[in-house]
């Protein structure tokens, strides 16, 4: 083995695999080592636009940052977006490629292996070590043919693995017992330690089953890492985030809960800020009492649109607009504000055409053209905006559908290179926007909380929060604190130079 590699796999989705690269990128990175994340393919619904323009997985653009690298789609070539139960818009290195059935991308596997393997290879010459991340479990053995993430992956970079274990779910030694022993001969070889990790209690009560596992599968444990709740962007919805509140005030905001929510990263900065509560809502109940609601990104919008009308939860959405509620739309939630959303190609759904929201006059079109972009907006004022006059957002924008304006009762509250890029209605308590990373910095939002404020006729609360980079600085280095302590970070470094 060469000693540029060191994977994490687990015993299934959800163990803590994202999390546990992340702290080993900080570590590494406090360490001297120039470091990069890696993961040949990822599904999940939270993305990212790099620089150039191109989109890839949130959980490797947190894992950069935690290294201290720019974000690349070279850490990420295969992005699968689930649209349906049964088909994935395909993206790879950086662009759609087309939505596809399992079966249909099954048969592309073969090209992209090979893809994957060079786009690895002229990461590792860049950086001193990549931690790869594996994806679901490399026991999966009906897929092991078309195995392009786990296993196949190892192979192809030549690198020793650790395999991670979830005690919070119940039964992890059975998990990790029953992983290795379907793995095959020269699988199991490469399988160098294992990381228990999410415990709850003291670790002296787990040796003696520790000593009995590392018997049986003839491999160190090399840590128990405690159960920690840790503030950083989820990789997809398979999150604890939706079921509880987050943040503590007296503003509640409640982002509406939608059955294909994408780039919900958007809303973390928001429970930065002071005074501010926020929770994802399911049902009509769950939007009584809230100040503030939210429409966020979807990758169907049509159909989620029609969900929400199926919950009931249009009526209770438009008498907090009327009444003067705020009411923001972020991309799909943008064009669910409108009047009408169009899809004649069937991008993304069976639906051809169907009604908005109405709280804005715009009309959305899908097209097979997705635009992607980094973008650095400017407040154009007036409103509840009156005093944000000129102030800089940086995000980024992707989304298919082009959205127009179709008649005057609208006003642009953004603008990108001096153009209209988002709109708010006349009172200027429902706002649109393209733009993710809206409230990243605080100041935007704070505008926002001093109108909900005025209207109960309350002053604003005092209190300057961190920005979401400023946290997630703090977070990284409180994850490799706490895995620095949990995990024998020597065998892991001699792991991965192939003494062990």
């Amino acid at each position: 083995m060469r000693g540029k590699s060191l994977m994490i796999q687990g015993t299934a989705s959800s163990v803590g695999k994202s999390v546990l690269v992340s702290a080993l990128l900080r570590i590494m990175r406090q360490d001297g080592l120039r470091v990069a994340p890696f993961k040949a393919q990822n599904m999940a619904l939270n993305s990212f636009v790099t620089r150039e323009g191109l989109e890839m997985g949130r959980a490797q653009v947190t894992q950069a940052q935690a290294a201290g690298v720019e974000p690349s789609v070279a850490m990420n070539p295969v992005l699968l977006k689930p649209t349906s139960d049964r088909r994935s818009q395909v993206i790879v290195s950086g662009r759609p490629v087309g939505t596809m059935t399992a079966a249909e991308y099954h048969r592309e596997k073969p090209k992209l292996r090979a893809l994957v393997k060079r786009t690895y290879d002229a990461l590792e010459e860049t950086v001193d070590c990549v931690i790869i991340e594996g994806a679901g479990s490399p026991a999966e053995i009906n897929l092991r043919e078309g195995d392009i993430v786990n296993m196949s992956m190892a192979e192809a970079a030549d690198a020793p693995v650790i395999l991670v274990g979830d005690i919070d779910l119940g039964g992890v030694f059975a998990s990790l017992l029953g992983t290795m022993m379907l793995l095959t001969d020269e699988e199991r070889a490469r399988v160098k330690g294992v990381i228990i990790n999410k415990f709850r209690g003291d670790p002296e009560i787990l040796r003696p089953g520790l000593s009995m596992l590392e018997e049986r599968i003839h491999v160190p444990v090399l840590g128990v890492v405690p159960f920690t709740q840790v503030e950083l962007e989820d990789e997809d919805s398979v999150t604890e985030r939706f079921e509880r509140a987050r943040g503590e005030g007296k503003i509640r905001v409640a982002v509406v809960r939608l059955g294909h929510i994408s780039n919900f990263t958007d809303f973390q900065a928001l429970t930065l800020q002071s005074g501010v509560s926020v929770y994802y809502a399911k049902t009509t109940k769950d939007l009584e009492g809230a100040d503030i609601v939210v429409l966020p990104g979807t990758k169907n919008t049509i159909e989620d649109l029609i969900d929400l009308r199926r919950r009931g939860m249009e009526a209770p959405i438009l008498r907090h607009a009327r009444a003067g509620g705020v009411v923001i739309g972020i991309c799909g939630g943008y064009q669910m504000l409108g009047r009408r959303i169009c899809d004649p190609e069937h991008v993304e759904s069976a639906v051809a055409e169907i009604s908005g929201l109405g709280l804005l006059p715009l009309e959305t079109v899908f097209s097979g053209e997705k635009h992607t972009a980094q973008a650095e907006a400017a407040v154009c004022g007036g409103g509840l905006f009156e005093q944000a006059e000129g102030l800089r957002i940086d995000g980024y924008e992707i989304h298919a559908g082009v959205t127009s304006v179709l008649s005057g009762d609208c006003v642009p509250w953004l603008t990108v290179d001096a153009k209209a890029a988002a709109y708010r209605n006349a009172r200027g308590n429902v706002l649109g926007s393209y733009l993710h990373g809206l409230f990243d910095s605080g100041q935007l939002f704070g505008h926002i909380a001093a109108y909900v404020y005025a209207m109960r006729g309350e002053s604003a609360s005092a209190g300057a929060a961190l920005t979401l980079d400023e946290f997630r600085e703090t977070e990284f280095d409180r994850l490799a604190d706490i895995v620095r302590a949990s995990v024998d970070m020597e065998a892991v470094y001699d792991i991965m130079r192939g003494r062990r």
